[in-house]
């Protein structure tokens, strides 16, 4: 279904929580010039809801998150 856009490279989808009403995932999707409006047209006729985006991650090369400590640990 995500595949069929051209720019994605790669796709992961992760189940992380089920309640009575919902499935909660996380996709990930890779690739050059993605595009909003396509994935979340794509998404939304699969029965899909945005409900945030947590992260997103541009440029020439990946930059890993890092984690700082608090001073006065």
């Amino acid at each position: 279904m995500l595949t069929r856009d051209e720019r994605v490279s790669g796709l992961n989808i992760s189940l992380k929580e089920v309640d009575q009403n919902t499935e909660s995932i996380t996709i990930t999707l890779e690739g050059d010039d993605l595009r909003y409006d396509t994935i979340k047209e794509i998404l939304e006729q699969a029965g899909a809801v945005i409900h945030s985006i947590d992260q997103v991650v541009a440029g020439r090369r990946f930059v890993e998150e890092v984690t700082l400590q608090p001073e006065n640990s």
